[in-house]
């Protein structure tokens, strides 16, 4: 059994790291199959990739849905409690994207857009 001390432990237990929120911030956009997912986020191995979507859906933040067709088709989505965090990310977003413009403005920085 594991001890919270705080409910933002919690949270980021669950969506903390490097590329869990980053996963379910293009799969609350749609579904995506691992593929389009690793198309997206191109400094992620597809083994840390699958090991994140693997613990996302642990958590019940996402779902897998296997097609039976050959070749076999597996595509992810947010659960509904997944997509309770869609209002949560965009808010980190546009703070990521202010902090940006005020931190660096002196430097060259570049965000891209993938979506």
């Amino acid at each position: 059994m594991k001890t919270y001390y705080c409910d933002l432990e919690v949270t980021l237990d669950i969506i903390g790291g490097k590329w869990k929120g980053l996963v379910l911030y293009y799969l609350i956009k749609g579904p995506k199959r691992t593929s389009e997912l690793k198309r997206l986020i191109p400094g992620i191995t597809q083994k840390m990739l699958i090991q994140t979507l693997r613990d996302l859906e642990t958590s019940g933040l996402i779902h897998r849905k296997v097609y039976k067709q050959v070749p076999p088709k597996v595509e992810y989505s947010t659960t509904e409690l997944g997509q309770s965090l869609e209002s949560i990310l965009k808010d980190l977003c546009n703070w990521g994207g202010k902090y940006a413009e005020e931190t660096y403005a002196q430097d060259e920085f570049e965000i891209l857009h993938t979506d």
